[in-house]
């Protein structure tokens, strides 16, 4: 898949962008804080519905629209997959209310069609390669909860649901549990919410348990071949509540092998352990005035050799590792869906040696649609750039240049 032409308005740095971008390799060229991740980050919101750089939608507001008062932000583009060609779009609009104030209202659409957010998995896929990635590894977990809920998003609608329900769930609870903080009250009151809670974290529990296996399977093989054989690599699923785990044995030397089933898991049982766990920590629960069991605090490890590379890695051994990781989510994602995702690297390469630089680049020709965003186009070995449409990217304004 690919984007065909791409469409800003008041998005970051961006009052108004209307580009059309070609299959194949793109660079991104310019100064710093000149948009070029901004316009990388418009593409990977089309894909899950929200920025892979924060949290708060206002943020991506370009500053001139709040000061104009007339505060939005739209973007959308053309997608060309391999059976047909779609328009996606996501606007954010200052909506009035009925008690006259504001409040902030996201509108998704494809094909000029309303639908939820949930509804845009599988229509974009992007793999997303940034400098500070390597917080991933070492960072704290909401990291690495984050980037494996904007995977899962991209590839299943149900998952965006099912984890919209679950933190809604988590927030009910919260609330429940300072109030009875607050006032006193029968706990039981919180079982209802307990239920709700026990059966969508589950949910959650299981789709992150799946795709790590599945991405293990990949991230061994690419780390093994960045390292010259030197370093096997896994990732460790730590699930807050969850007493099953794939046993270790399995991953320590990368013979896991692709077609091995997935084990049966007693859904049951997890539920039970799950409710277990919450009546366990309930009195505690109370005094802290917040839910401390759940998929809200899972936990991924990346066991190299039988170190955790979070812990025990050099600079150097986490960046082979986030590589590896980002390359077995472009697999993992082609596997799954049965199309090459829109690759998206900032300045990536200056983070990388000679060596890893020239395998990430051998890479690309695989890959139908990749945009690299660089301050230095002499990181690119001419060769490469002979063959990559250049942009320059200067105070939120893209123009083409000549290849050399």
């Amino acid at each position: 898949m690919r984007i065909r032409s791409l469409s800003l308005r008041q998005f970051r740095t961006y009052n108004r962008l209307e580009l059309d971008l070609p299959a194949g390799p793109i660079l991104l060229l310019g100064a710093n804080a000149q948009g070029k991740t901004s316009l990388l980050e418009a593409i990977a919101f089309l894909a899950i519905g929200s920025s892979p750089l924060t949290t708060v939608d206002q943020q991506v507001i370009h500053w001139g629209a709040e000061e104009a008062s007339l505060p939005f932000s739209h973007v959308s583009a053309e997608v060309v997959r391999r059976n047909r060609a779609e328009t996606l779009e996501i606007a954010i609009e200052r909506k009035p209310t009925s008690n006259g104030h504001q409040r902030l209202q996201k509108s998704v659409r494809i094909d000029q069609r309303p639908v939820r957010r949930s509804n845009l998995a599988g229509h974009l896929n992007v793999v997303l390669f940034l400098p500070e990635d390597l917080d991933l590894v070492h960072g704290p977990p909401v990291g690495r909860r984050h980037y494996l809920d904007n995977l899962l998003s991209q590839v299943y609608p149900t998952y965006v649901e099912v984890y919209a329900a679950y933190r809604q769930a988590v927030s009910r609870r919260n609330a429940l549990l300072r109030h009875l903080r607050r006032r006193g009250g029968d706990p039981m009151q919180l079982v209802p919410l307990e239920e709700r809670l026990v059966r969508t974290g589950v949910t959650v529990s299981l789709y992150r348990r799946r795709v790590i296996r599945e991405l293990t399977v990949h991230v061994d093989r690419l780390h093994r071949e960045l390292t010259g054989g030197q370093a096997w690599l896994r990732l460790q699923y730590e699930p807050n509540f969850d007493p099953v785990r794939p046993p270790d044995s399995d991953y320590q030397m990368g013979l896991l092998p692709e077609t091995e089933p997935e084990p049966p898991v007693d859904v049951e049982a997890l539920y039970e352990a799950y409710r277990e766990a919450l009546a366990h920590r309930r009195r505690h629960e109370i005094e802290r005035g917040m839910t401390l069991v759940g998929p809200h605090r899972d936990e991924m490890r990346f066991i190299s050799n039988e170190r955790d590379m979070g812990i025990f890695g050099s600079r150097g051994q986490q960046r082979t590792t986030v590589l590896a990781l980002h390359l077995a989510e472009l697999r993992w994602l082609e596997q799954t869906t049965g199309e090459s995702p829109v690759l998206l690297l900032d300045e990536v390469l200056a983070e990388l040696d000679r060596a890893r630089r020239s395998y990430l680049l051998d890479l690309l020709s695989g890959v139908e649609q990749t945009i690299l965003a660089t301050t230095d186009a002499d990181l690119f070995p001419g060769s490469f750039r002979k063959h990559t449409t250049t942009f320059r990217v200067s105070e939120g304004i893209v123009t083409p240049l000549e290849s050399p």
